[in-house]
């Protein structure tokens, strides 16, 4: 049997739930197999996708207080991943009924410089059954009810997730959601599918039917995985959303002008959901001198009245002090830390500062929780140059004011070469799911160049094929002649919709 843990109280008991044997997984998989032609079809994916949103909708108040019974997040912030993960189903809905992500072309034959040219007709096609295993921290946005899920489906691909160990009776549920909304428009059950247990995941990646990976978690998590995938006889795309530090400057005149405001914002960012977020700033760039110092020290006060805050597990509750512990031993000076409790999986805010000059690889070290790294810079070339020396992120946030744009010019190249998202005079916690986000950023911050948040998240689970005289009777509907539904790219002019 599997347990389930409230990290509130570290007390445990059975789920009643069980490790999915080979055969079952073996079936899930022949069940997905079978269900891909009636997801071939938009219409179909997006009835589906706007039913998921209902039901997920619909069942907004089980599932967050089941989840909070296995994370400790709060309801509060429950209950609006519940709400997001269903405004991502919708969005997808929104997207696929558009059209424009299958890049849907058509060259006609016709004489060309070179000579005759055939027809050529191209279409992005989906690449089959999607393992989907979901994060420790986000039971709905980034689980068995997240933007892979979402994303999957909107590619016309049947998804099998993986119930995370933290929060196994919220993935059930969360799977019953996935199936009465697949059953309330006659999808096909393979459509969705579900296992449990470390063994049962492995077997999954391997399975020859599964086409691709999308995985949220740890370095660690994602390398036993990975060396799983080599073992196939073709191996697959893995997605991995992975480790990020996320560094935040603080310019010399943000600092004078707004830095009370600044301190208060920093500080709910790296310890929001306990600091237990892929985009929590980990390292903030402050400069030296009485502004910045004043920084510090408002940040120091918020920390040492803070409360202990509840980790997701034991796990990381033990690398959270592992971590600090390292980062202290690499010549951090601990300058603040709240009155840790023993009760529970807890992490007290912490807070570390070193010189930027002295800032490197092993002082940048990802902790999930509630902890910060403190960067003091005499220089902007101190900054740009401790940025190429840290592990690249997903994101890099800025803050300056209007009359400090040789900064931005001077740090441009870095923030846009070492991260995936830039974030000016904000924070880069709390992640928008729309058309134009990234989220993704270079090694170690992912392992792909896509995003696994917003629309183009879908990119991940297509692949191109190209039709060469293809009869018109052979073609897939969206790349006949005449009218239709989508825009589409013909003899290299973009079309707009004609029914």
């Amino acid at each position: 049997m599997l347990v389930t843990t409230d990290p509130r109280t570290a007390f445990s008991k059975d789920s009643g739930l069980i490790d999915t044997t080979p055969d079952e997984v073996r079936l899930l998989v022949d069940h997905a197999i079978a269900a891909m032609p009636a997801l071939s079809d938009l219409e179909t994916r997006a009835h589906l996708l706007d039913a998921l949103a209902a039901a997920t909708t619909a069942r907004r108040e089980e599932l967050a207080a089941t989840a909070e019974g296995e994370t400790g997040l709060g309801r509060a912030r429950l209950d609006g991943e519940v709400a997001r993960a269903a405004f991502q189903f919708s969005l997808f809905a929104q997207a696929v009924r558009e059209g424009s992500f299958i890049e849907a072309m058509i060259d006609h034959a016709a004489d060309t410089p070179l000579g005759p040219g055939p027809d050529v007709r191209r279409m992005l096609l989906p690449l089959g059954p999607v393992a989907v295993f979901g994060s420790s921290n986000f039971p709905f946005a980034f689980s068995v009810l997240g933007g892979d899920t979402a994303s999957a489906i909107a590619a016309g691909c049947p998804v099998i997730a993986k119930a995370h160990g933290s929060h196994l009776l919220t993935s059930a549920l969360s799977f019953e959601v996935l199936q009465d909304a697949a059953r309330a428009i006659g999808a096909p059950a393979g459509a969705f599918g579900i296992v449990f247990g470390r063994r049962a995941g492995i077997d999954l990646v391997r399975a020859s039917a599964i086409s691709a990976v999308g995985f949220t978690g740890s370095l660690g998590a994602a390398n036993v995985l990975r060396a799983a995938i080599e073992e196939r006889d073709d191996p697959i795309p893995f997605f991995g959303e992975l480790s990020s530090i996320n560094p935040l400057v603080i310019s010399a005149g943000a600092a004078r002008v707004r830095g009370e405001q600044i301190a208060q914002g920093l500080f709910t960012s790296f310890t929001g959901s306990a600091g237990q977020l892929c985009t929590k700033p980990g390292i903030a760039f402050v400069p030296t001198g009485v502004d910045g110092q004043a920084i510090v020290d408002s940040i120091v006060s918020l920390t040492i009245d803070a409360p202990a805050q509840v980790l997701l597990n034991d796990r990381i509750s033990t690398s959270f002090t592992q971590i600090s512990g390292r980062l202290r031993a690499s010549g951090a000076d601990e300058v603040a830390r709240a009155t840790a409790t023993s009760e529970g999986f807890t992490g007290a805010p912490t807070v570390l500062e070193v010189a930027a000059s002295e800032l490197g690889f092993e002082l940048a070290e990802e902790c999930f929780g509630p902890m910060l790294v403190i960067a003091r810079y005499e220089s902007v070339d101190q900054v740009e140059a401790a940025l190429w020396r840290v592990p690249k992120s997903l994101t890099t946030t800025i803050h300056i004011e209007e009359d400090e744009r040789a900064i931005v010019e001077k740090l441009q190249a870095v923030m846009t070469a070492t991260s995936g998202r830039v974030v000016f005079n904000g924070f880069p916690t709390g992640v928008r799911v729309t058309w134009a986000q990234q989220h993704g950023g270079p090694w170690p911050a992912t392992n792909s160049q896509h995003t696994s948040v917003g629309v183009t998240a879908v990119r991940r689970f297509l692949r191109p094929v190209a039709w060469q005289n293809a009869p018109h009777w052979a073609l897939p509907k969206v790349l006949r002649d005449g009218s239709s539904s989508i825009p589409r790219r013909i003899d290299g002019v973009l079309t707009a919709p004609s029914v």
